[in-house]
């Protein structure tokens, strides 16, 4: 993880491929517990969920994540209530999953693990 945690998220604007499914996997060893689930559109996605001992804590962390990712320029899908936080990061630009958001992944373990 700690090469991942030394990049930063490179602009996308499209006009790249995606990660095939190898790829992927080579990279999701590289962060912990996050899921490659794929959408209605067949476009691949990491996921995870968080768990919190009450509200503040979940919003802080996500105060945290929407800090990274805004530093990032790489904005994941959140939603969070009393102790819970779930995050989905793709790659829309490219409709599917690229390096940065392993990287952001990478970062959002980081927060979570201080």
């Amino acid at each position: 993880m700690s090469d991942l945690l030394n990049k930063k998220c490179k602009p996308c604007e499209g006009g790249v491929s995606c990660l095939d499914i190898s790829e992927i996997h080579k990279y999701q060893k590289k962060v912990d517990g996050w899921d490659v689930n794929k959408n209605g559109k067949d476009i691949y996605f990491l996921e995870k969920n968080f768990k919190f001992k009450n509200f503040v804590l979940s919003q802080n962390f996500i105060n945290m994540v929407g800090d990274i990712s805004e530093n990032e320029g790489h904005h994941p899908d959140i939603s969070f209530g009393w102790g819970y936080a779930k995050i989905l990061i793709t790659t829309h630009a490219i409709e599917g999953l690229s390096e940065n958001d392993f990287i952001l992944a990478a970062k959002i373990d980081q927060i979570f693990n201080a």
